[in-house]
């Protein structure tokens, strides 16, 4: 039967002149497979009985004494995750992820890349457990010297059934020193693993509530804002899990401590802090409440979340509560409802209103305060004690 290629492009066969044949042709797809020699894959069949490869030789026929030295496989040397393009009929293309080992053979050939499954379970285990085990553990020791071992090639970005790596094992667990570990080693700090959603380490340490893994992965260069395949940041990751975690539930308490303190160490790379002047209006309703805000620094105002704004700021607001802008404290008093406690009101002085008028020391700026001290000092004046600016 004559067979036409779908996509010329990918062979260096020609497709047959359609005037010499009228022979109805059938369309084929054919994907790309990693190339390896005839003889070694011959042999790969020996990796299923590697106890007694001269038997299986046997069984097939052929160069027995060739195949049986050729098929003993001596042990597995490094690993490597590799990527194939799979086409269609349509000629869509989609990618498989797989894994291939580096093979030393018994009779001195030369190392062999060979795909997992073509190797016995028992001889890609004596090689995958230690490093998992480690990794699972967050043995920084173990780690180490499995990475250190230069007869073991050992790939920091190796990669498990779903896709996972050492460095989300790392940041579950959050180990500081097994992240650094294998970021010095080369493992990716952004790497998706594929079956729990496309969560990448710095996702994993958020939302198992490890702030000094976040804070690590950070520092490592990890996105704070980077998706998993939900569409979620890190940050929101962590605030839909504590918002999850049942609040006044004592089994709960150490929880909601771990996930507030990753939230944090996030909120700190995400947001840009600054100080609020004032609050000027307010839009939205519960969790869209937003607060229009002056900063103290001059730059333009901006709609800020409420939880991001002080709260004595927003009960001010709220409150109807009017801000003004002061130029200086020209006296003091004893507040009328003190009863002896040593409570102060200070007359201040604005710069848009002609009165000066008393208000109590908490809504008096401190440094206008201890300015007004110092020079009360100066000329003489008792200056009350300092405890009673706290406000």
């Amino acid at each position: 039967m004559e067979a036409v290629l779908r996509h010329p492009s990918l062979s260096r066969l020609k497709a047959p002149n359609p005037a010499a044949h009228r022979t109805q042709y059938l369309s084929i797809t054919v994907p790309r497979r990693p190339r390896v020699p005839k003889r070694r894959l011959a042999a790969a069949a020996l990796f299923q009985d590697q106890t007694n490869p001269r038997t299986a030789a046997t069984s097939k026929g052929g160069d027995e004494e060739d195949e049986e030295g050729y098929g003993e496989v001596d042990r597995i040397v490094s690993s490597r995750t590799v990527k194939n393009a799979v086409f269609a009929e349509d000629g869509s293309a989609t990618t498989v992820t797989a894994t291939e080992y580096l093979v030393e053979w018994k009779d001195g050939h030369e190392p062999t890349w060979i795909p997992s499954e073509a190797i016995a379970a028992d001889v890609v285990a004596e090689y995958e457990t230690p490093w998992w085990d480690a990794a699972k553990k967050a043995d920084v020791d173990a780690l180490g010297a499995l990475l250190a071992d230069e007869a073991l090639r050992r790939d920091p970005n190796a990669e498990d059934a779903q896709g996972r790596t050492a460095m989300h094992f790392a940041a579950g667990l959050g180990s500081e020193e097994c992240l650094r570990l294998l970021a010095e080693a080369g493992a990716d700090v952004g790497h998706a693993e594929r079956a729990g959603g496309g969560l990448t380490p710095l996702h994993i340490a958020a939302g198992y509530g490890r702030a000094t893994g976040v804070r690590a992965l950070l520092e490592l260069g990890a996105d704070a804002e980077g998706p998993d395949g939900k569409g979620r940041t890190p940050l929101e990751l962590v605030q839909e899990v504590l918002a999850a975690t049942p609040k006044g539930v004592p089994a709960a308490f150490e929880r909601r401590q771990a996930l507030e303190a990753a939230a944090k160490e996030l909120e700190k790379a995400v947001y840009e802090w600054g100080e609020v002047e004032k609050v000027v209006d307010g839009r939205g309703e519960g969790k869209w409440r937003e607060y229009l805000v002056e900063w103290r620094d001059g730059g333009d105002r901006e709609w800020v979340k409420a939880p991001w704004v002080a709260e004595d700021l927003v009960k001010d607001f709220e409150a109807g509560l009017e801000y003004g802008v002061a130029e200086a404290v020209v006296d003091r008093r004893q507040a009328a409802d003190g009863d002896g406690d040593g409570k102060w009101e200070y007359l201040v002085k604005w710069v848009d209103i002609e009165e000066a008028t008393w208000e109590p020391a908490e809504n008096v700026d401190a440094e206008l305060v201890q300015e007004f001290e110092r020079q009360q000092s100066g000329n003489g004046g008792a200056a009350p004690p300092a405890e009673t600016f706290a406000g």
